[in-house]
């Protein structure tokens, strides 16, 4: 029964250090230097385990594995960052010692029992900080719990009793160990000093004949004895217990010693059977509690492996990454923002420099990006930020960003350096392409490739052709792709095709040094030559390859030079676009703050105004009274006013605050032109003026005499019929202007009747800049969709593909459009534009 417990506990300890499941099919993991980063964590844990743990993650696409190993590291970090911690030093596998320990009568060697007992501290001393958590972390480490839950049973108090303070630093036993130990100690202490009085006063005695060789006491096999002089050894009775090396000195034990020692070898023999005896039974302790400290030692591992990669993480600053498969109202399924390479960023650290930043942003519908630019500028930085992020976050580790989404992929495919393999006989471009034949018959749509030069090492014109076609390749995959390029031909590719996304590192012309930065959208010039002079190439070597590039290789070179300085120039200026608002929007608040101070203290003088006015008349009419000389007929009328005075006072006050209420709200601005009617009652359809808001309604229905229902807006209420101050009669609006209203739009009509009658469903606006054909197109969907026209097409030409991009997500937005299509190639293919409306 008790074999059966051992091994259930001895497996449940095996499944919490099992492998990471359904680790990736490929990783790349060389190519990006994920053992290099393991080795940074592992350099961060405290004990072997942890660092064992550390370097057998591997990447996975189990998200629930995912997400648990993130929490787990993110509750550590919790802990860490508060100035909290544990102590994971002394931890080891104990696997061999409680193999040895279960064997029934052995003995551990006090050495291995004091490694269990620091390793059985350890454990207890966590089980003991999961049921009472730290104030940073109590009720906030759901994942460490979950992770610790199995070991809250196994209290390992009365091993740690059993064994503390029984074995010295050294390893010997202690003489605490037990009782009769220490009794034993005693009584071979005294036959000691029993001993070697009788020895000294032998040698006492034989030195004065000068038979002693020195006037010492030593030991030989365990029995006391003096060295004495070869030739007097017959003169000394006792036993010999052998000579010295040079047969001039032997050791005697005298004949009145050998009881004593004797009786000191039985002592011995005594002390080693109770040191046998208490090994044994502190053996016996530690084999009941195998299960518990396979298990501890295994929570502990990954513990210590969380924390080596909270406190990386923490110093980083890393954050923990999200995965498209959860929902989060993202326009983007790939985005890295403001991502820092983590080995780069460290060793840049020990240089004291800082890092660049980049970010890597892929709209939903978008697999590839083509990133281009100067050599030095950081394209394959770029490549393999992207790549050794991917990894960290599908290993459960957080990435260095500022905010991480990714899909979960199945497997990821790099071919990235110099693939040059003499032992195959394969040149650097042979060896690039057997490895992309590779990656392109086993990537999917739930792969990442990382492309680094494609297309590079052969001839420009082949190799150009040979880029698009595996570019092609892999969108048609639908796979998720970066690629770096020199090549022309694929950044008009990706300008050209739906679903991929041109990228540019930075090169400052006036430096002409690398800035580093990743800008997204644009392609890169390469910038050789550039750098070649930088580099101090000869001018006239520089002057003779400039004459030998082809105009239009210059006029876009060019033409990325200048693009590349407006979005600099462009970028400046939003800075200061947006520190101007920020002045506006203080300014605008603190102007709003002032107004509505002066308006109060203005109200309330407007009030002391007008309740002095009536305090005024009240005096003017109770004087008038006094004045009438009929008492009867003063009284009543003295009485009257009373009542017309408070009925007239209410209403002022009622319609003062409407006033007030309704100026201040704005809503009586822009009223329409109205015709009064006091007269007659409200009916279903009429609009009237609420005193309690200030603000028109429409009456939906006449409940009873006394109650009405109002539509105010979008709101429908109930109000008394004393709540509604007049009855409004608003002029009508001609068509247009209601269609205006109730559209949202603005509308243009045609002057002649014939045009007014006909719309056209086609506009062209090739040759246009974008922000003008955006204008015209949407005055124009206007106008097709209050002539209810059910569909309209958009001629605006191939080109670089700037007009069909920028039309396309601006009639994707609009709230006139259903959808938008690309109509069959024999109908303009991608130079047009097919709008579905709503009806």
């Amino acid at each position: 029964m008790r074999l059966r417990g051992l091994r259930h506990r001895i497996l449940i300890a095996v499944e919490l250090i099992q492998p990471t499941p359904a680790p990736l099919a490929e990783t790349g993991a060389k190519a990006l230097q994920l053992a290099d980063l393991q080795q940074q964590l592992s350099d961060r844990a405290q004990s072997s385990l942890g660092r064992a743990r550390v370097m057998a993650l591997v990447p996975s696409d189990n998200l629930a594995w995912i997400e648990e190993q993130q929490q787990r590291t993110a509750e550590i970090r919790r802990l860490v960052a508060g100035g909290g911690g544990f102590d994971f030093r002394g931890i080891f596998d104990p696997t061999e010692v409680l193999d040895k320990a279960r064997i029934e009568g052995s003995a551990l060697e006090p050495a291995e029992l004091l490694a269990v007992l620091q390793l059985a501290e350890r454990v207890e001393a966590w089980r003991q900080t999961v049921l009472a958590p730290p104030a940073a972390v109590l009720g906030k480490w759901p994942g460490m719990e979950e992770l610790s839950a199995p070991l809250l049973p196994h209290d390992l108090a009365n091993l740690l009793r059993f064994l503390r303070g029984k074995i010295e630093a050294d390893g010997s036993l202690s003489d605490d160990a037990s009782p009769e130990l220490r009794r034993i100690r005693r009584a071979m202490e005294r036959q000691h000093r029993a001993i070697e009085d009788s020895l000294r006063r032998a040698l006492a005695k034989l030195s004065d004949g000068g038979s002693t060789q020195d006037e010492l006491i030593t030991v030989r096999g365990d029995r006391f004895v003096i060295p004495v002089k070869a030739e007097f050894k017959r003169k000394v009775g006792g036993v010999i217990h052998g000579s010295s090396s040079s047969g001039q000195t032997v050791f005697i034990e005298p004949m009145e010693t050998i009881e004593q020692n004797n009786e000191l070898v039985r002592l011995l023999d005594e002390e080693q059977a109770e040191v046998h005896r208490i090994l044994v039974a502190m053996t016996r302790a530690v084999a009941a509690q195998d299960g518990a400290l396979l298990l501890g030692a295994g929570i502990l591992a990954e513990a210590d492996a969380h924390q080596a990669i909270a406190r990386f993480a923490e110093d980083l600053a890393c954050v923990r990454p999200a995965f498209a498969t959860t929902s989060s109202g993202s326009n983007l399924d790939f985005e890295l923002l403001a991502a820092r390479h983590p080995l780069l960023e460290l060793h840049l650290r020990a240089q004291d420099t800082k890092i660049v930043p980049l970010t890597i942003a892929l709209p939903i519908g978008t697999r590839q990006m083509i990133v281009s630019g100067p050599n030095t500028g950081g394209k394959t930085v770029a490549l393999k930020t992207a790549g050794l992020l991917t990894l960290m976050a599908q290993a459960g580790i957080p990435v260095p960003a500022e905010r991480a989404r990714l899909p979960l992929f199945t497997a990821i495919y790099a071919d990235i350096g110099d693939a040059q393999s003499i032992e195959q006989n394969l040149s650097t471009f042979s060896s690039h392409i057997v490895n992309v034949d590779r990656i392109s018959r086993a990537a999917d749509d739930s792969s990442l490739v990382l492309l680094d030069e494609l297309g590079s090492a052969t001839d420009p014109e082949e190799g150009a052709a040979l880029a698009v076609a595996v570019a092609e390749h892999f969108l048609r995959q639908r796979a998720w792709c970066l690629i770096t390029t020199h090549l022309t031909s694929l950044k008009v590719y990706a300008a050209k095709h739906e679903g991929v996304l041109n990228a540019a590192v930075g090169f400052d012309e006036a430096r002409l040094a690398p800035t580093y930065e990743l800008r997204l959208g644009v392609p890169g010039a390469s910038a050789g030559l550039n750098i070649a002079a930088r580099l101090g190439l000869d001018p006239e070597i520089v002057a003779n390859a400039r004459s030998q590039m082809s105009s239009q290789t210059a006029d876009i070179g060019h033409f990325l030079d200048e693009l590349h300085a407006q979005l600099s120039a462009a970028t400046t200026e939003r800075q200061t676009l947006a520190e101007v608002q920020k002045k506006l929007d203080a300014e605008r608040l603190k102007l709003a703050t002032e107004g509505r101070i002066e308006q109060k203290a203005r109200t309330r003088e407007l009030e002391g105004k007008l309740e002095m006015l009536i305090k005024d008349f009240e005096l003017q009419l109770r004087d008038t009274v006094k004045a009438i000389d009929d008492k009867t007929v003063a009284q009543k009328i003295s009485r009257d006013s009373a009542l017309r005075i408070a009925r007239l006072r209410r209403e002022f006050s009622e319609q003062f605050q409407s006033t007030v209420v309704a100026h201040t709200t704005g809503a009586d601005k822009n009223d329409a032109p109205r015709v009064v009617n006091k007269q007659r009652e409200p009916q279903a359809g009429d609009t009237v003026r609420l005193k309690s808001l200030g603000r028109e309604g429409r009456v939906s229905r006449v409940i009873d005499v006394k109650t009405l229902e109002v539509m105010v807006g979008a709101m429908k209420m109930r109000v008394p019929r004393s709540d509604i101050s007049e009855v409004v009669t608003v002029a009508k609006d001609n068509s247009t202007q209601s269609a205006r209203k109730r559209g949202g739009v603005t509308v243009s009509t045609a002057t002649g009747s014939d045009d007014a009658e006909y719309m056209t469903s086609e506009i062209n606006v090739i040759g246009k800049t974008a922000d003008e054909a955006e204008s015209d197109v949407e005055r124009f969907v206007e106008r097709a969709f209050l002539a209810g026209l059910p569909r309209i097409r958009i001629v605006h030409g191939v080109g670089m593909g700037v007009l069909r991009r920028t039309l396309r997500e601006f009639l994707n937005k609009h709230p006139h459009v259903a959808s938008v299509t690309e109509p069959p190639y024999n109908e303009g293919g991608q130079g047009a534009t097919l709008v579905e409306l709503r009806q």
